[in-house]
């Protein structure tokens, strides 16, 4: 599994689960639809917060997609070159430094957007989507299929339900 879906995959998973998970508690006791959807929420965006800062998954995310751009960049016979992710905040686009004449800098450029997890390369210092808004956006669609779930869930023990053999 490469950086990308190792960074991602979690916030879909949290999500989803909070989703399924919340609305269900709201769904059985009617009285606590308002908590369960309100703390699901709150559970699933807390824990994105923590897997990115505290649990270090920005960390890892920005080691080993810098450590990919180098080798593709040592694998191209291009050491004097560096690759960094724009920090402050951190986001998945590349910054390049070094000599380079104009046709490398421009195959370079592709070259490095292919590696995983790398939306854009540029020489120039440009500011991105923050990690986090795009962790807090997988959270969401995790949440959604959740909720989904949990719907269709409700849905067949309704109908279910008007069967008492």
């Amino acid at each position: 599994m490469n950086a990308f879906w190792a960074y991602f995959l979690p916030m879909l998973g949290i999500g989803f689960v909070a989703g399924a998970l919340g609305p269900s508690v709201g769904y059985c006791w009617p009285t606590k639809r308002k908590a369960g959807w309100i703390g699901a929420i709150v559970a699933a965006l807390a824990a994105t917060m923590l897997w990115h800062g505290p649990l270090g998954a920005a960390d890892r995310f920005s080691t080993e997609v810098e450590a990919m751009a180098h080798m593709s960049l040592n694998s191209w016979d291009m050491p004097q070159v560096s690759a960094h992710l724009h920090h402050g905040p951190l986001t998945r686009r590349v910054l390049l430094s070094g000599p380079a004449d104009d046709f490398q800098r421009s195959e370079l450029m592709k070259i490095i957007e292919t590696v995983p997890g790398v939306s854009h390369a540029s020489w120039k210092d440009t500011v991105g989507v923050p990690l986090l808004v795009e962790a807090l956006l997988a959270n969401v669609v995790g949440f959604l299929f959740g909720w989904l779930l949990a719907y269709l869930v409700e849905l067949h023990r309704r109908h279910n339900a008007q069967w008492n053999w």
